[in-house]
């Protein structure tokens, strides 16, 4: 797979449902040497998609590299600006570190926090950092929130057929809170 889409609520809720969408990527760990990763800012209001400055991330699993080359050459891009701030406990990122940690040998990452941003600006970014076969695109989202089951099962069948068709038209705030990534 070249992208994917990956829960970020606690591992209680999400962390199977994160671990069988890491488990197709086995038979290609090897190759992947970078991983971009798109998640929502929960905590800071902005507009565009935001780079980090850090060299690395520390997990308790060890230090995870950033590409440096990779966020410099998306700052050429105007909706994209290095924002620390947006990065600082975003959970939608922190939370797939493990799991890259103990799947991949060696890589770098790439993580981008999307603010309010329009489609074609998203897109723009994910072309520019798209890659060969050595990069994965992952996209944090998790779906509808707080609902009761039934709702829940509605809201995420329809955000789910907004994915396939590439509606993004299709997904607001109540259908998957990474809709803008």
């Amino acid at each position: 797979p070249k992208a994917l889409v990956v829960p970020h609520a606690g591992y209680v809720y999400s962390g199977p449902v994160a671990g069988s969408a890491y488990a197709l990527l086995a038979p290609w760990a090897a190759e992947i040497r970078r991983v971009v990763l798109f998640g929502p800012s929960h905590r800071v209001a902005f507009r565009g998609l935001a780079t980090s400055t850090a060299d690395a991330w520390d997990t308790p699993l060890g230090r995870v590299p950033l590409d440096g080359a990779g966020a410099e050459a998306l700052l050429r891009l105007s909706q994209v600006e290095p924002l620390d701030a947006a990065h600082a406990g975003e959970h939608s990122l922190e939370v797939q570190l493990p799991f890259l940690q103990v799947l991949l040998p060696d890589f770098v990452l790439l993580p981008v926090v999307a603010g309010d941003a329009p489609p074609r600006a998203v897109a723009e970014v994910i072309e520019a950092c798209w890659g060969g076969d050595e990069t994965l695109l992952l996209v944090s989202s998790d779906l509808s929130h707080y609902h009761e089951y039934e709702t829940a099962r509605r809201l995420d069948r329809a955000a789910t057929a907004a994915i396939e068709a590439l509606r993004p038209e299709g997904l607001d705030e109540e259908s998957a809170c990474g809709r803008v990534p």
